[in-house]
Formats: C-alpha cells, structure tokens, sequence
C-alpha cells in the first residue's frame, strides 16, 4: 500500500512533531504508511475534508474521531 495522501500536507507531522521525528516516524509507520484506515485524522478527512480535522486531534485518537462524525 502507499503513504497516506494527506501525509505531505498533515499540520500534525509538519508542525505540531517537529520536535519529536523519532515519535513522528512511529506514529506515520502505524498510521500513515499503508492501511491508513485506523488514522483518526484520516477518518475526519474522508468524511468531511481536510478543513474539519481538528489540529489537537492525535492519529490514535479514535472513538473521537468518531464522536466528531457522528455529531455530522
């Protein structure tokens, strides 16, 4: 499978983990490389674009990702 395409563009990698690159290259091998499916960030992307993914939400971040697309 391929990178996420958000990847190049995510704010979470490129602005909130530029101090961190060892934890930002973990969570992109788990989240962002391959089956993107289980990203929180990406979930709120493909439901509702990339201007309604919360900049504080983490990829781990799950059931509030979908509390936010529930809540539509």
């Amino acid at each position: 499978m391929s990178d996420c395409p958000c990847l190049p563009k995510c704010p979470f990698f490129n602005d909130r983990m530029v101090g961190m690159p060892t934890m930002a290259n973990q969570l992109k091998d788990k989240f962002c490389k391959g089956d993107n499916a289980e990203c929180a960030r990406f979930m709120v992307f493909s439901s509702f674009g990339s201007e309604r993914v919360p900049p504080t939400l983490f990829p781990g971040q799950v059931e509030q990702a979908k509390r936010l697309i529930a809540a539509g």
